[in-house]
C-alpha cells in the first residue's frame, strides 16, 4: 500500500490529472463511473505468500526486516487448500458490497493467477498448484458483484526491477539502462494483459506508482492498453494520475475530496493480509460509522478482509462482514445511489441525498436525547420517515417567522422502537430539491 510519494510523483500527478481530463469526453466518463458511483460499499482482499501471518505484505523485503529469499519462503505455507470462492463471493454479496477487489499480484511478485508472464505464481510457486483467480472471478460475477483487480506495478524481487531496499542502492538507474528497464515495463504490460483479456475487469486497482514518474511507467500507454479491448473499465488514481477516481487510505476525508468519485480503503484490524496475533479489530460500529462517514461525502468505503494462506477467512472478519449486510439491507435505499449530503452545521449527524436531491437522509450514531435538531432548511418538510422500518418520525418546527429570511428550526422525535440497534437512519421528504440557508441570522426591521 501507499507509504510515501515522492517530489517527482506529486509534480507528475498534478501535470497527468488535467492532461487526461482534457482528452475525455465527461459525459463518457460520467457512464462509465455511475456503476462506481452508485456502489458505495466493496470488499478489498489482500491474499498471498504474507498470508503465513507472521509478517506484512511484501514491505519486509523493502525495510530489510527479511531477505528476499525468506520472505519468498513463504509460499511454501501457501497451500489454498481451505479456499472457497463461492463462499467468498457469497460473502461479499451479503454484506451489501456491489464490487470487491483482489491482490492479484502485490509488491512481492506473487501471482495469484496462472500467468504465463513469470516464475512467480500461485501456480509454480506453491502448494497451491492452482490458479486462484479464475474461479473467484466466475464466483464473483454469479453473485453479480463487479469485479476489481488490484495489481503493483512495483516487483521487487525480480532482477530487472530497479529498486528493492528502502535504504540501499537501487540495482541499476533506468535512464542509463533503458533497455532493462523496458524489459520489465513489457513484463508488466505481458500481465496486464493476461488479466484483461482472460477475465475483462471492471476495476483495476493500482498501486506502487510512487517510485516512478508517469512518463517513466508509461502510464497513458498502460491505460490505453487496457481500455483498448475494455473501454468501460474504471480505473484508481495510483497510475500516476491516470485514473478516474481518489484512493485516500486509512482515514475518511474531513472534507469532501477535490475528485468527483472517491474511495477510502480501509483494514478492519491494524493489518492488510492475515497477521497471526492482531486482534485489534475495528467493532462493526466503529466501521459502520465510517461506512456512513464516506457516504455522507460522496464516496466509496473499501473495506478489507484478509484470509490465511490456507483460503480460510477469520470468524473475526466474517462476523462484520454479516453486520454489515444486516445493516445494509435494512437501509439499502439511504446508501446506494445516494450523493454527498448537506453541510455538517445543519444537523449534528452524517447526512446524504437521494439523487433528485428532496430525500434528505440523516444517520444517527447515537441514541437521541429528547429530539434531533435540523436547522437552516429552507425547503418545507413534508414527512419524515424511519427507514427500515414502517414507522414515522413527529417533529416540530419553531421560530418560522414571517418577516425574516431565516428559516425555523426542526426538531424530529425519533420513535424509541424505531431506533437501530447500530445506527439508526431518518429520510425527511422535501416538497423541492433541497435549499439552505447559510447565512449568520437577521436582526428584525419590520413586523407586522
Amino acid at each position: 500500500m501507499r507509504i510515501i510519494k515522492t517530489a517527482v510523483a506529486l509534480a507528475a500527478l498534478a501535470i497527468a490529472i488535467p492532461a487526461i481530463q482534457a482528452q475525455e469526453n465527461p459525459e463518457q466518463k460520467a457512464q462509465r463511473m455511475e456503476w462506481f458511483a452508485h456502489a458505495k460499499l466493496g470488499i478489498f482482499i489482500h491474499w498471498g505468500i504474507y498470508s503465513k501471518g507472521d509478517d506484512s505484505e511484501s514491505w519486509p523485503i523493502f525495510n530489510a526486516r527479511m531477505t528476499v529469499d525468506d520472505y519468498m519462503k513463504q509460499a511454501e505455507c501457501f497451500t489454498a487448500d481451505k479456499y472457497d470462492p463461492a463462499e467468498w463471493a457469497k460473502l461479499i454479496k451479503e454484506s451489501g458490497a456491489r464490487y470487491t477487489v483482489i491482490t492479484t499480484k502485490h509488491h512481492d511478485g506473487f501471482a495469484l493467477w496462472d500467468t504465463r508472464a513469470g516464475d512467480v505464481s500461485a501456480v509454480k510457486s506453491s502448494p497451491a498448484k492452482r490458479d486462484l483467480i479464475a474461479p473467484f472471478a466466475e464466483a464473483v460475477r454469479n453473485e453479480g458483484i463487479k469485479l476489481g483487480f488490484y495489481y503493483s506495478l512495483i516487483d521487487w524481487p525480480r532482477y530487472d526491477y530497479p529498486n528493492v531496499l528502502r535504504s540501499g542502492p537501487a540495482r541499476y538507474d533506468i535512464e542509463k539502462e533503458p533497455e532493462r528497464w523496458q524489459h520489465f515495463l513489457d513484463f508488466n504490460s505481458a500481465q496486464l494483459r493476461e488479466l484483461d483479456r482472460q477475465w475483462h475487469p471492471d476495476l483495476y486497482w493500482f498501486d506502487g506508482d510512487w517510485e516512478f514518474s508517469a512518463e517513466q511507467w508509461k502510464a497513458a500507454d498502460i491505460v490505453a492498453m487496457l481500455r483498448e479491448n475494455n473501454p468501460q473499465v474504471v480505473i484508481n488514481s495510483r497510475i500516476q494520475g491516470y485514473g478516474d477516481y481518489d484512493t485516500p487510505e486509512l482515514g475518511i476525508p474531513v472534507v469532501k475530496p477535490q475528485y468527483k468519485w472517491w474511495e477510502t480503503c480501509m483494514t478492519m484490524n491494524d493489518s492488510w493480509g492475515f497477521r497471526i496475533g492482531d486482534d485489534d479489530y475495528k467493532s462493526p460500529m466503529t466501521l459502520l460509522r465510517m461506512f456512513v462517514d464516506c457516504i455522507a461525502h460522496g464516496g466509496n468505503l473499501l473495506l478489507d478482509i484478509g484470509p490465511r494462506a490456507d483460503g480460510s477467512i477469520p470468524d473475526e472478519e466474517k462476523a462484520i462482514l454479516k453486520e454489515f449486510g444486516r445493516w445494509t439491507s435494512k437501509h439499502a435505499e439511504a446508501i446506494y445511489g445516494t450523493r454527498a449530503g448537506i453541510p455538517a452545521d445543519h444537523v449534528a449527524a452524517y447526512t446524504s441525498l437521494n439523487e433528485a436531491g428532496d430525500i434528505l437522509y440523516i444517520y444517527l450514531p447515537y441514541r437521541p436525547n429528547e429530539s434531533v435538531e435540523l436547522k437552516g432548511l429552507k425547503s418545507r418538510v413534508n414527512n419524515i420517515r424511519v427507514v427500515g422500518t414502517d414507522r414515522n418520525a413527529d417533529w416540530k418546527l419553531y421560530n418560522d417567522i414571517s418577516w425574516s429570511e431565516v428559516p425555523g428550526v426542526y426538531y424530529i422525535e425519533v420513535p424509541e422502537e424505531a431506533l437501530d440497534e447500530r445506527i439508526t437512519v431518518l429520510a425527511v421528504e422535501l416538497d423541492e430539491p433541497v435549499r439552505l440557508y447559510r447565512g449568520s441570522g437577521q436582526i428584525i426591521s419590520i413586523n407586522e
